[in-house]
């Protein structure tokens, strides 16, 4: 690491004229100790502290290889490195140095023994070179230890004992992070880990104390503060099991974020952050078919609808990973499109972003895009989701859902898109609700263009649940009903729902694509389904409180078109597998065209006047299993 005077090193703090001369400063050094005492040393210790010190082979030998230590330190350049933050990769530096600078001096002393000239012991070198790695290497560490004891002793905040939960790879670098700085007022005590080869084990100089069924005992024996969660792929059931085990003592926890938010694979103190309601509820990591996602993305022109909202913006960050020549954001909220724009201008610099204000439903104005930009793929998130404020409104859901799913895909059938991915929803399979219904209408509208797609078109439907953290969706309000005190509502303490996050949602929808065969509907599985009121309780516990003590929750009754129970199929469908182990495929329904675009011209008619009588029996006709004001299926 080359110094700077405005590195923040207490070494680069130094008066300025020193820091000049620093660099040669520590060039110096090494060659006193290496190049001038190294060799005299290694004679006296091979010879068992027996020779003259006029020996004329020790100085010809150093004479020689004191310029080559001083070339290859200087090249390597050793002398530029920190001494206060030196690592691993510092000392491997150091030790090829070496190395080279050895076998420099074995080939000179060969030589010198084979034209007669001067005998020199062959093992010499090899001690010189231990000499130069145990001393210089030892000056380097005690320097960086020095270093530590002094900021450590500096800084005046509680030292909080911390126990690493999770002895892999993360936990180490944690621990490493924390021992190197203790001004963040960490002291770690040990690890807890399941794996059973680990137990009592030493890693990064700390034991391993247990598995995770005695975390407890563990955390009150070491009077533990603070526990860290150090397990980035770990389930949603680990992680609640470990926070539920803790409940009863006063001890603090934080986790490493999910694999989905480490894909660069840094560790560090400043990821840590609270254990939030996503880690109690994240599964194992997705595993795309990378090669797939860049075969259909890869330098293309990709359009995203709804590109501004939750699942829409969050398709457009992924979908940068695979390297598109192009990103259409289209949406009709200026500010969010302003948002997602200015946020990927400087993460994608060689992607062409092009934020485009559009309402899915003006057909003129979207066909101008599609004829201006010609998208190879189109992801379609644009629709609303509310099912309380859609059943108020029920021809607006129509219009978006339903004419708006239309006028993209008629006119991706027309432009010769290669690949449309429409976003769906479990509430489209036995629908209760209008905006329920709306969803399952615009799956059969992209199954009726999918049947006149050209050979190389492809026209997909993707139906997953809740989205945790997605606008409008359970957690951002029950987090604001417990930041103002309480009480959290719940319309009924047997709800259930199924819920992915976000990132894992938008991944599986990308695969999806990948996997594109004309006209199917992709399940993604959801996992299993989780009680609201254990997701109210749990949030009241991570954020330092009591349910029913400090929070109550109030149950409030189901709102009209909401279930008891959301469902992935209907009773008509069943999944095949498909090449993705997450991914299911429901078995095709294919309606029959001139019926179905007749239907569609009856719903969009009632929709244009307003006439929500004629909308619900319309639906009906399309979605049998359509159930008006129906809390629960059947």
């Amino acid at each position: 690491m080359t110094e700077s005077p405005t590195d923040s090193d207490p070494e680069s703090r130094q008066p300025s004229r020193l820091l000049k001369w620093l660099p040669a400063l520590k060039l110096s050094l090494d060659l006193l100790l290496w190049g001038v005492i190294a060799t005299p040393v290694a004679f006296w210790l091979r010879l068992d502290q027996k020779f003259a010190w006029d020996h004329r082979a020790m100085w010809v030998l150093a004479g020689i290889a004191f310029p080559v230590k001083g070339i290859v330190l200087w090249w390597h350049g050793t002398h530029r490195a920190s001494w206060r933050k030196v690592g691993v990769k510092d000392l491997r530096m150091l030790i090829q140095a070496v190395f080279i600078a050895t076998a420099v001096s074995a080939v000179a002393v060969l030589i010198l023994q084979r034209k007669g000239l001067e005998v020199v012991p062959r093992s010499v070198p090899l001690i010189e070179a231990m000499f130069a790695v145990i001393v210089l290497g030892g000056m380097r560490l005690g320097m960086r230890t020095s270093a530590e004891m002094v900021r450590g002793r500096r800084y005046s905040q509680p030292i909080h004992k911390t126990l690493i939960v999770g002895a892999g790879e993360a936990g180490t670098m944690i621990v490493r992070e924390m021992l190197r700085h203790p001004e963040a007022g960490h002291r770690p005590v040990g690890f807890v880990d399941d794996d059973p080869a680990k137990r009592r084990q030493r890693i990064a100089g700390l034991k391993v104390l247990g598995d995770l069924e005695s975390l407890p005992d563990i955390a009150e024996k070491h009077d533990v503060d603070e526990v860290v969660i150090a397990m980035p792929s770990a389930s949603g059931s680990t992680v609640r099991k470990i926070v539920q085990s803790l409940q009863s003592q006063d001890v603090k926890y934080r986790i490493i974020p999910g694999i989905f938010e480490l894909l660069s694979g840094q560790v560090s103190i400043s990821a840590l952050r609270e254990v939030d309601v996503n880690d109690l509820l994240r599964r194992a990591p997705v595993k795309l078919d990378e090669r797939g996602i860049a075969g259909y993305v890869q330098d293309r022109t990709i359009l995203v609808t709804g590109a501004g909202g939750s699942i829409g913006s969050e398709i457009t960050r992924q979908v940068t990973r695979f390297a598109p020549a192009r990103i259409i954001l289209l949406g009709r909220g200026e500010n969010s499109i302003y948002e997602i724009n200015r946020e990927l201008r400087p993460s994608s610099p060689q992607i062409e972003l092009v934020p485009i204000i559009c309402d899915v439903r003006d057909d003129d104005r979207l066909r101008r895009v599609f004829a201006e930009y010609r998208p190879d793929v189109i992801f379609h998130a644009a629709a609303h989701k509310h099912v309380p404020l859609m059943e108020c409104n029920p021809e607006e859901s129509i219009k978006n859902n339903v004419i708006g799913t239309s006028n993209v895909a008629r006119a991706a059938l027309d432009y010769g898109v290669s690949r449309l991915v429409n976003i769906s929803t479990d509430k489209a399979v036995n629908p209760t609700s209008v905006m329920g219904a709306s969803k399952r209408v615009g799956e059969l509208v992209v199954a009726r263009m999918a049947q006149d797609a050209k050979s190389e078109q492809s026209f997909v439907s993707v139906r997953f649940g809740n989205v945790l953290g997605s606008r409008g969706s359970v957690v951002p309000l029950f987090r604001e009903q417990i930041e103002s005190g309480g009480p959290i509502t719940v319309t009924d303490p047997e709800m259930v729902r199924f819920f992915m996050t976000i990132p894992e949602a938008t991944q599986l929808v990308i695969q999806a694509g990948a996997l594109g065969v004309n006209g199917n509907v992709y399940v993604l599985d959801m996992g299993e389904p989780v009680r609201i009121l254990d997701l109210a309780n749990d949030m009241i516990r991570l954020s330092g409180l009591a349910p029913g003590r400090d929070i109550e929750v109030v149950y409030t009754g189901i709102r009209p078109g909401e279930k008891l129970y959301e469902e992935l199929l209907t009773d008509e469908e069943g999944t095949d597998v498909s090449q993705h182990r997450q991914i299911f495929v429901a078995r095709k329904q294919s309606p029959d065209a001139d019926w179905l675009d007749g239907e569609l011209n009856n719903l969009i008619a009632a929709a244009e006047k307003g006439d929500r009588s004629e909308i619900q029996s319309v639906l009906r006709s399309l979605v049998p299993t359509f159930q008006v004001g129906v809390a629960e299926p059947s």
